[in-house]
């Protein structure tokens, strides 16, 4: 009893640490690139967007590590589940959830093509192999680079200097030390966040003869989620959330693409045959809310309505599986 409330108690501090951590790493690069004169959106398309998958790289790796190979696919795969139906499944509940074009006809394909090509890498010998992480890392640097070259080109045509003045706005530019601090302090506490996440988690399911997976499929892919979560709903309730569903798919092409590729090409990632099932899965809600942003050009409540009901099902179907 005694070690599984200290399990308890050391997944909990994982999750600050991670959500906490991110926040001081994504605030202390955003400065550094305001200084440099880094571009806003392109921020916002690469650090932030890469800030709000470090809590799941930073559990997928230490997993990767450790050979709990199990946590490193199903957390991965839980949090983009979760991210799909949950957080714009809420944000879709306060208000009607617009998808731009761009997000409709590019990432939100893209994000399929990432998860359909995980399955089928996977189910090959149902490993992610060494070979195969750095495929995974070579695309998403392909991706980053189409993405910054997007989203240059976008704002030339588009921005006006007052948007520009406005989002710059947003990010404080912070003094150089703090900057480090931010960095440095961020950096260490998502390192030490994803090992207390991985041994509490992988304590507490041995602890109840849980599998590995259905934990990562659930606790930790909610823990991993919350940046994704808190800023969304935030967001809803402030009427800001037209990149709401582009920023949540973006986060789950950087969940496949770099945390599984990193974990990958540290240690073979072993595959099950629940994670093709859940792959699936994701596969068909994605394909789901694609349908559903595609009639209106965009999420209204009853979309939402119908994700979260979607999503309790599949919790459902988890754990009596």
């Amino acid at each position: 009893m005694k070690e599984m409330l200290l399990a308890l108690l050391l997944l909990i501090i994982g999750f600050v640490l991670l959500i906490k951590g991110a926040d001081f790493f994504v605030d202390g690069s955003s400065s550094v690139a305001k200084r440099l004169k880094v571009p806003s959106m392109i921020i916002g398309l690469t650090i932030v967007a890469m800030g709000t998958s470090l809590p799941e790289c930073a559990v997928s790796v230490t997993a990767s590590l450790n050979n709990n190979n199990a946590l490193a696919v199903s957390n991965v795969i839980g949090s983009n589940i979760f991210n799909l139906m949950v957080v714009c499944g809420v944000c879709a509940l306060f208000t009607p959830l617009a998808v731009s074009k761009d997000t409709l006809k590019k990432e939100f394909p893209f994000s399929i093509i990432c998860a359909i090509l995980l399955a089928a890498l996977g189910a090959v010998g149902m490993t992610l192999g060494r070979i195969d992480g750095i495929v995974f890392l070579v695309i998403f640097a392909v991706y980053l680079c189409l993405m910054i070259v997007s989203a240059k080109n976008a704002r030339n045509e588009a921005l006006n200097k007052e948007l520009e003045e406005e989002v710059d706005e947003e990010i404080k530019i912070l003094p150089v030390w703090q900057c480090i601090v931010y960095i440095i302090g961020g950096a260490v506490a998502i390192k030490f966040g994803g090992d207390f996440v991985v041994d509490g988690a992988s304590t507490i399911a041995t602890g109840f003869g849980i599998s590995q997976n259905l934990i990562g499929l659930t606790i930790v892919a909610l823990g991993t989620s919350l940046p994704e979560l808190v800023t969304s709903i935030v967001a809803a309730k402030k009427n800001e959330v037209d990149m709401a569903l582009g920023n949540v798919i973006g986060s789950n092409i950087f969940n496949i693409l770099l945390v599984l590729g990193v974990a990958g090409a540290i240690s073979p990632v072993a595959f099950v045959t629940e994670n093709l099932i859940d792959i699936a899965i994701l596969v068909v809600m994605s394909v789901v809310v694609w349908i559903f942003a595609w009639s209106k050009k965009k999420l209204v409540n009853w979309h939402g309505a119908v994700m979260l009901v979607s999503y309790v099902a599949y919790l459902v179907y988890i754990c009596i599986r």
